[in-house]
């Protein structure tokens, strides 16, 4: 099952030629989840590959025009092209109405189902579950009300253990059985739990804090993620600016990355005054080693 990240706009506030506005997409086993939707966000789908009509989640985290200002174009594209599967639209309450009278004035019935989900109005935790992979939200520290998401992959099964096939010569409905999550009786009536025959599969997950100040509180939500992408508009001189704006630093978004224990850390949200970008990643990589600043069609890949 393939689990594949693609950044679309790393920037911050307003576009350059060499960084978009906020959007990454997430390849779950071809199914397409959107974390946020600047402007042109459709434009960096067709630079950098990504079927955009695979898209069946849009997750916004807040009503900053950087993150969201692309998704009115999208929507009507969708029209356009004579979409029919529905699309799950996820964000602040006041996104609906925003929507709403930009669709009523330019047309007024969608060809395809917009289902709208207010996220304000959802407890933190899971609030997205599919086949293959459950979304979580979580509160950030921003100017007005914003949120984190972590897509983790779900219904993986573990492989059985070798030499337990070979012990008990087990057969292919049986062994399907097992990694379904059934426990094996042996001949002799023995019941052998499911976890002892088992080796767990990690199941791979990906966190998306946009806009955030240093905020510990979202530790616990995105703890062990494979890959966090994380606020990092500034370096650590311009401290005070950062607290001021809402944003973090590189050394605020490394000691959040240290503190979950995350595998991988992104520093994405790049203020457009940096040019010298080794000296960017070398002050991150100072607290939390694996680090690494985020470009405009980076992917990673977890899974092929």
């Amino acid at each position: 099952m393939a689990f594949e990240i693609i950044f679309l706009g790393t920037g911050a506030a307003t576009p350059t030629l060499s960084r978009g506005l906020s959007a990454a997409v997430v390849n779950i086993n071809e199914t397409l989840c959107l974390f946020d939707c600047g402007e042109a966000t459709q434009m960096q789908m067709l630079r950098f590959g990504v079927k955009k009509d695979r898209i069946r989640h849009v997750f916004i985290s807040h009503l900053h025009g950087d993150h969201y200002f692309g998704l009115i174009g999208l929507l009507f594209t969708y029209h356009l092209h004579h979409r029919s599967n529905e699309l799950h639209v996820w964000g602040p309450s006041l996104l609906k109405e925003i929507l709403e009278i930009q669709i009523k004035t330019s047309v007024p019935n969608l060809c395809y189902p917009l289902i709208f989900h207010d996220i304000e109005s959802l407890p933190d935790g899971t609030i997205c579950s599919e086949k293959s992979f459950t979304v979580t939200k979580f509160p950030l520290k921003h100017r007005l009300p914003t949120y984190g998401y972590l897509i983790r992959e779900t219904g993986r099964c573990g492989n059985i253990k070798k030499e337990f096939i070979k012990q008990y010569a087990l057969d292919h409905e049986t062994i399907k059985q097992i990694k379904e999550g059934a426990d094996f009786i042996t001949p002799e009536g023995k019941t052998i739990p499911h976890e002892e025959i088992v080796i767990p599969t990690r199941q791979h997950s990906f966190a998306w804090c946009s806009d955030t100040a240093y905020f510990p509180p979202l530790i616990e939500f995105i703890s062990d993620a494979d890959v966090l992408y994380h606020d990092a508009t500034f370096m650590k001189d311009l401290q005070g600016l950062a607290d001021e704006k809402g944003h973090s630093t590189t050394i605020d978004a490394a000691l959040i990355a240290s503190q979950a224990r995350v595998h991988q850390l992104i520093l994405g949200h790049i203020s457009q005054r940096y040019m010298d970008l080794e000296s960017f990643v070398k002050e991150a990589k100072s607290v939390f080693q694996n680090a690494e600043i985020a470009f405009d069609g980076m992917k990673i890949k977890l899974r092929n």
